[in-house]
């Protein structure tokens, strides 16, 4: 099977119509023996900036040394970029590899997984095969039913900033949004969250109190903005630093104290990551939409993935919802 029918086979499987529930995903993935259970990660929910997030701790770790796996969505190129280890996409040959595997499992479920549930398992089979030191994983859609939630308590579970979004799935006001998403926060993991609203705060507050398990909490007051230009951004934050970041856009700065937050949850964990690591990875990670010098900004446009002027245009099947409901 080539990545190209690898991919073509994973959208035909049609979300629509199918409970929400982790029962599909540990019945597939207790098929393939478990692979998520000899894995290590950091789990990442939220509505606005996980993705951002997500990426930018994933290069910190590559930069500490550690062989670090990133799960995330949507793709801005090509399908492959959703399941990375060290920057480097899945190799084309591999996608086949693994997902004729996980599909062979799946034909004999009375229960067929959904799309994005089978994209979790090869990316847990990915990156097992690939013997990653730490996954940094995205959530899909909410997080207590999300696929992603069958793995075992993370080394920290991170919740970026939240808003009304599927409010059908998630419910219909912060503090039930909230819930949904503190459903990742699970006994011996560690908590990051990005300071905002005090009726988010208060959830997951909560339900740290109620797991025993340690919150760390962003600090906007703690961010120095040293230079900020259409090269960059260079800030400090706690006190450390100079750190430097390619992107731009206040926002971004906020992602990036959330993905240090998390870097300093994990060395409270145990985790050897060296200051020149963070200093250097928020910048170097996979590339994001920015801001070009003397041209306007490419927005995303619902079902194309963002180009950067003068890039060719993408290859057919990064031609994907950038976010695709009930997944």
């Amino acid at each position: 099977m080539t990545g190209q029918e690898a991919i073509e086979l994973i959208h035909q499987r049609a979300w629509t119509g199918r409970k929400p529930g982790l029962e599909r995903t540990q019945a597939l993935l207790a098929s393939l023996g478990n692979p998520e259970r000899r894995l290590r990660f950091v789990h990442i929910t939220g509505t606005n900036g996980k993705g951002s997030t997500a990426a930018m701790t994933a290069s910190i770790l590559a930069q500490a040394g550690l062989r670090a796996g990133l799960f995330t969505s949507p793709h801005l190129y090509r399908f492959h970029e959703r399941m990375q280890v060290n920057g480097a996409p899945i190799p084309d040959e591999v996608l086949g590899r693994l997902t004729q595997r996980v599909l062979e499992v799946a034909e004999g479920m009375s229960d067929p997984p959904t799309e994005f549930e089978l994209m979790t398992a090869v990316g847990m089979e990915f990156f097992l095969e690939e013997q990653c030191d730490i996954v940094v994983l995205e959530v899909g859609l909410g997080g207590r039913l999300d696929s992603t939630n069958v793995i075992p308590a993370p080394e920290a579970a991170v919740i970026t900033n939240i808003g009304l979004e599927h409010t059908q799935e998630l419910g219909g006001t912060l503090t039930l949004i909230a819930r949904e998403k503190s459903g990742i926060l699970k006994p011996g993991c560690r908590a990051v969250l990005y300071r905002q609203s005090d009726e988010v705060t208060q959830v997951i507050q909560s339900v740290c109190r109620q797991l025993d398990i340690p919150l760390r909490q962003t600090d906007p007051q703690e961010l120095e903005v040293l230079s900020s230009g259409l090269e960059g951004q260079d800030f400090r934050y706690r006190g450390r630093g100079p750190y430097r970041l390619s992107l731009l856009g206040s926002y971004q700065l906020s992602n990036a104290i959330t993905a240090l937050e998390v870097v300093q949850a994990l060395r409270d964990a145990g985790w050897t990551i060296p200051e020149e690591a963070a200093a250097r990875g928020p910048g170097a990670g996979p590339p994001l939409p920015r801001l070009h010098r003397g041209r306007r900004p490419q927005p995303p446009v619902r079902g194309r993935p963002c180009r950067r002027p003068g890039e060719p245009l993408p290859r057919p099947e990064a031609h994907f919802p950038l976010r695709c409901p009930g997944r």
